[in-house]
């Protein structure tokens, strides 16, 4: 696809729609050659004796021989230097709504070009991309979009944001930077979809470039992330605090997965370590589960559920918690911790409502705060 026919694709993209897995380029099965992967040196890493290097991007802190891939599958050391082999290399984008990253304090009724990579640092039993983030750059198709013409796409389509979603940001780290640096120069916003593995150091320079970050939390329990994430609990919730100390604007996903992390007292704790970590007006989203990848022999997630740990939550004390994935329930919209006037009304991924004025509440003028313009 050359750039004129994907900026058309972009443009009317919005119009239709639906949750669901990334709209990839390509199938999975068209295997394309290693011709088209980067060959663009890589940051956060460090040289080590006969041509080894070990990466500082991840917890997982890969170190590799010649020749060798991180667990990630996109980073790969050539003679004692590590690159990207996905920088520039969509695999997966789309014009959506804002809401379905799901960011419900950023820009609301807007959309944002998102798009992605193949490759990923975890493996969640559960991931419903796991077509892309399972696999290596050969085994997708992708396209040639760099940063710059990533920015001029969302202008051509009416995008005030870029998103970096889908996949794992982190695993194509220097292609979202450089982008995001683009973006910022266009006044466009960036956000970032993400599990959160990452090294402080790599997670605080992008927090200069970027306007806000979602943060998938899979669950309150280490053992959870070692049997169902393959990773770490720890760096995800320092990743929280700091993006907390930092004052990038953050909201939290937890899909909750019946049987597995639904279990109401960890629900609890894990909201008092969000007051405590990262505030009160931390959005906060339940999601609904649906049965997909390596997890298929449990049912959706029932809507009493999300309805009670949505309850849990707003007892503890945090000011903003959604239901997500069960479209026209209650806990989709917005409402003033002080007045309780509804602020926004949504269904699904539409904004039918906004009151919104100034980032305030038109009624008792308290400060509601995100992003807003």
């Amino acid at each position: 696809m050359d750039r004129r026919g994907f900026l058309r694709t972009a443009a009317g993209a919005g119009a239709a729609l639906a949750a669901g897995p990334a709209p990839f380029l390509q199938n999975l099965h068209a295997f394309q050659t290693t011709a088209n992967l980067s060959h663009v040196e890589a940051r956060y890493y460090r040289k080590l004796p006969d041509r080894e290097i070990e990466c500082e991007l991840c917890p997982r802190r890969c170190r590799l021989g010649d020749k060798e891939r991180g667990y990630c599958g996109v980073r790969e050391n050539d003679g004692g230097t590590y690159y990207t082999l996905v920088y520039g290399k969509a695999c997966a984008r789309n014009v959506d709504p804002i809401e379905k990253k799901p960011f419900f304090h950023v820009l609301p009724g807007t959309t944002t070009l998102s798009f992605a990579t193949a490759g990923c640092n975890v493996n969640c039993k559960f991931c419903q991309n796991w077509e892309i983030s399972q696999s290596r750059p050969e085994q997708v198709m992708a396209v040639d979009f760099p940063p710059r013409e990533v920015a001029a796409a969302a202008e051509a389509s009416g995008c005030p944001s870029i998103a970096f979603t889908y996949s794992e940001p982190t695993v194509f780290y220097e292609y979202m930077f450089d982008t995001a640096v683009e973006a910022r120069r266009r006044k466009l916003r960036s956000v970032v979809v993400s599990g959160g593995h990452i090294n402080p150091e790599p997670l605080d320079a992008l927090a200069k470039v970027v306007d806000a970050v979602k943060i998938d939390l899979k669950a309150f329990s280490p053992d959870f992330y070692k049997t169902y994430v393959r990773g770490e609990l720890a760096p995800v919730l320092e990743s929280v605090k700091l993006l907390a100390r930092r004052k990038i604007w953050l909201e939290i996903v937890y899909l909750v997965i019946p049987t597995l992390n639904d279990d109401p007292g960890d629900v609890r704790k894990m909201v008092r370590w969000i007051l405590k970590e990262a505030g009160t007006d931390v959005p906060l989203h339940f999601t609904r589960f649906t049965p997909m990848y390596l997890i298929k022999n449990l049912p959706p997630t029932p809507v009493s559920t999300l309805q009670a740990l949505r309850r849990i939550a707003l007892e503890e004390g945090l000011h903003y918690v959604y239901t997500g994935n069960i479209p026209g329930d209650e806990g989709e919209n917005t409402s003033c911790p002080n007045c309780r006037t509804t602020l926004i009304r949504r269904r699904g991924f539409e904004v039918e409502t906004n009151v919104i004025k100034g980032g305030q509440c038109p009624q008792c003028r308290i400060p509601i705060p995100g992003i807003w313009a």
